[in-house]
């Protein structure tokens, strides 16, 4: 029996509550008896007259009893036959009035709802320390669930949560481990790749002058597409890695940071009207931050046509703004937020284009690492614009 208490929750849920019922049961049976007790009316009683010589000469009974504060009448019958009414006034109580508890009218609804109030009281705590552990669960899931592969339940017990905690760190230990693994032989992987690709390189820089113009431009084009594949891939993985050391935190002075990204492309930088140059300062890794500029300006030249590339800097209250405008065909709004997809392409993109399909990715990991956020939207004068949202220090 004891073994059955403890392993199962809800026979345990199901004693408190039927405790719970039983005691309120019973205190409301005892108040309803001590209340009815208290209504009921006095048995009906002799009333016997006697003289002065001590004897009984009439005789009577009582006609009606009475309540307190109400009169009480006899009916009383000589031995002649005749018969007379014999009234006592009502008593008058000089006692103090009893508390609303203690009052024959409404004490059982007092006494009830105290019962009530103390039994809540009571299994209060017994249902609370039920439900803790599924909330400290909730909050393990959750927090697993937005990237925190470390977190693990607590499993003390032996009934049905214990067991599903069990369950949860079992699953979650497993999940960290192919992640792990997974990252590893990505990064492995990707380390291998450089040497075969450094190699190529140098091959084909020692390739005498006979040899083709445009099979060397082919060859270039490919090593460095590879190349920039391994490198977003090794740095989409350090990102998808909440513990992993990314760089040092400091002051960005984003006007500096653009004007320099804006120089290398040639596109145009402007300052929003009512912008001033000391808000647009942030707390972030620069190197992270200068990356992301540059995969916003090389997608808008690489999709914008011949059309000149703009990058306007803005300032809101707790946020700097970097909005970079291009003059192409834009994004259609159902695929606005897919481009941020990893290695998704528009319709009709072909990978001699350009890029690898993770530039824009890692703009959204970059901004989501310093709190912040980027979002696709038509620009102005027609083709594309990305806002990238940034937190500025209070």
């Amino acid at each position: 029996m004891i073994g059955l208490f403890t392993r199962h929750l809800y026979v345990r849920i199901w004693l408190a509550v039927l405790a719970g019922v039983a005691v309120v049961v019973l205190a409301a049976g005892w108040a309803w008896k001590v209340a009815d007790d208290q209504r009921s009316a006095p048995l009906p009683r002799d009333v016997t007259l006697r003289d002065a010589q001590n004897n009984a000469f009439a005789n009577g009974k009582s006609m009606r009893t009475s309540r307190p504060g109400e009169p009480l009448e006899f009916l009383i019958t000589l031995d002649n036959g005749q018969r007379f009414t014999m009234e006592l006034g009502p008593r008058i109580d000089r006692r103090p009035s009893p508390p609303p508890w203690l009052n024959p009218h409404t004490g059982i609804f007092w006494l009830l709802g105290m019962v009530g109030l103390a039994t809540g009281l009571g299994l209060y705590p017994i249902v609370r320390r039920l439900t803790q552990r599924l909330e400290g669960l909730q909050r393990s899931v959750q927090r697993f669930g937005e990237g925190d592969l470390s977190v693990r339940a607590r499993d003390s017990g032996e009934d049905e949560v214990a067991d599903l905690a069990r369950r949860f760190n079992d699953a979650a230990t497993r999940v960290e481990q192919l992640v792990r693994s997974h990252k590893s032989l990505l990064a492995n992987a990707s380390h291998e790749l450089r040497s075969p690709l450094a190699r190529i390189r140098m091959g084909l820089e020692l390739m005498g002058p006979q040899a083709n113009a445009a099979a060397r431009a082919e060859i270039s084009r490919n090593i460095a597409e590879l190349d920039q594949l391994i490198d977003e891939i090794l740095l989409a993985s350090r990102l998808d890695a909440r513990e992993a050391d990314v760089g040092t935190v400091e002051t960005v002075d984003l006007m500096g940071l653009a004007a320099e990204e804006c120089a290398r492309v040639d596109a145009d930088l402007g300052l929003a009207d009512g912008s001033a140059l000391e808000a647009l300062t942030v707390q972030g890794v620069s190197r992270l931050l200068r990356r992301a500029l540059r995969n916003l300006l090389e997608n808008a030249r690489r999709h914008g046509g011949a059309g000149m590339v703009t990058v306007e800097l803005a300032a809101e209250p707790g946020w700097a703004l970097v909005r970079v405008d291009d003059q192409g065909p834009g994004v259609p709004e159902a695929l606005r937020s897919r481009i941020f997809e990893p290695f998704y392409r528009l319709p009709g993109a072909s990978e001699r284009d350009g890029g690898v399909g993770l530039g824009l990715a890692l703009v959204r990991s970059i901004a989501e690492r310093h709190g912040g956020s980027v979002r696709c939207e038509s620009a102005p004068g027609g083709g594309a614009r990305f806002v990238l949202r940034l937190p500025r220090p209070a």
